[in-house]
């Protein structure tokens, strides 16, 4: 099986990882985590198309744009210090993706709501600063290790690991900054 992953990513790498993050237990599983397990709403209650909204934002942004974003990385770091590179790398990641990517996630969120601008807007108000400091406390550390013990091609699928309960993290804070209609 592994095998045969390695052998499309390396041919297709764009198209396998995006098809990896809908398809991995990441965005799905995680929303189910958040609803079953965080707010214990029972699967009498369960909230079947906010699961496919996390998971469409798995698919169609998140796995295109981190798969981008991580060639992009490898790209323009260029240093003669492995040292030096590790460490831009991540400071770019957390200082100018991880910012857009958490303001991006809350307003495709509300795009896939229905929600006006209005409450996009208020949705980013309630949960953006509370999920970019969640991040820091999670993802600078990941990262580290991501960027320097793993292949390029497989970045993707170790954030797509980690991001599991991540995901449980940010689908909580998306609810809760819900505008009460």
């Amino acid at each position: 099986m592994f095998t045969l992953y390695h052998k499309l990513l390396s041919k297709r790498p764009i198209l396998i990882q995006s098809i990896t993050t809908v398809n991995h237990v990441c965005y799905d599983i995680g929303d189910m985590i958040a609803q079953q397990g965080i707010e214990k709403q029972g699967w009498g209650h369960h909230d079947m198309s906010r699961t496919v909204r996390m998971a469409s934002f798995g698919g169609l942004f998140a796995g295109p744009t981190l798969s981008y974003w991580y060639r992009y990385l490898d790209r323009i770091v260029k240093t003669p210090s492995p040292a030096k590179g590790l460490l831009y790398k991540v400071l770019l990641d957390q200082v100018v993706f991880a910012p857009f990517f958490i303001g991006a996630f809350f307003s495709v969120q509300g795009l896939f709501e229905g929600k006006s601008v209005k409450d996009i807007q208020d949705k980013l108000s309630q949960g953006y600063t509370t999920a970019l400091i969640g991040n820091y406390k999670l993802w600078p550390a990941v990262q580290v290790v991501n960027f320097y013990f793993t292949p390029l091609n497989y970045r993707l699928l170790v954030t797509n690991i980690i991001a599991t309960g991540w995901n449980a993290y940010l689908s909580t804070i998306n609810h809760k900054s819900q505008v009460k209609e």
